[in-house]
């Protein structure tokens, strides 16, 4: 599960999130941490910088927010995001530098690392998109198993128990997901790695990797 680790699928220098993810070996380990974080360092942010929207809100001033999102904290948007319409952002949510958050896109218990895209009617909770990661139209991280047990994240004969009941998918840097696929609960994808549209994805999948089907993941040329 080497692969899995903090330090193989996130560059920390894209996330002002850097601090609480260097405190764990495994990302999933810092989701019951995100609101926590969130309230202990918005009061440090530079007030010349962001702006306190609400109770437990920080926004940046030169992000860009449609008046048709809804925000709830905690939550920190940072430099330069972009929130468009009818974005619903439900809370314990760090969005980054250069992010976008797009229509009808739905987030919460999330850490969103810099430039990353959720632009159409994605629905991402209780997950990590690392840097310059793009999630396309109608793909979504299914973040509660069926029969409501607790995730195991599997690859291959080895497995972790993360004792959550709660976890959508990891996503290490510059991932691509194609259109309406859907991310299980324990679902981590390695850096540098593109799942095909229309995907069902569960498990572990290799960094520089293309993913087609559960039986086809082939290495990038």
């Amino acid at each position: 599960m080497e692969q899995c680790k903090v330090k193989n699928m996130y560059d920390l220098q894209e996330t002002i999130a850097a601090e609480l993810l260097e405190g764990v070996a495994y990302p999933w380990e810092a989701l019951k941490e995100i609101s926590d974080f969130i309230r202990r360092i918005g009061p440090t942010l530079d007030s010349a910088v962001y702006e306190k929207k609400g109770e437990d809100i920080w926004v940046a001033k030169n992000a860009k927010v449609a008046p048709t999102a809804y925000l709830n904290g905690p939550l920190i948007i940072d430099e330069e995001a972009e929130i468009r319409h009818c974005a619903f952002i439900r809370g314990s949510a760090i969005v980054g530098k250069g992010s976008v958050v797009g229509n009808s896109t739905e987030l919460k218990n999330v850490i969103i690392f810099n430039s990353v895209q959720v632009p159409h009617y994605n629905y991402v909770g209780d997950s990590i998109l690392g840097f310059k990661s793009h999630m396309g139209a109608g793909s979504i991280t299914s973040n509660v198993k069926s029969d409501k047990t607790l995730v195991v994240v599997k690859d291959g004969a080895e497995q972790i128990e993360t004792r959550l009941k709660k976890f959508g998918a990891m996503l290490g840097d510059y991932v691509e997901v194609g259109c309406n696929s859907v991310l299980n609960p324990g679902t981590v994808v390695g850096r540098h790695t593109n799942i095909y549209p229309l995907s069902m994805v569960r498990g572990v999948v290799p960094a520089n990797s293309i993913y087609k089907n559960k039986n086809e993941v082939v290495t990038k040329a």
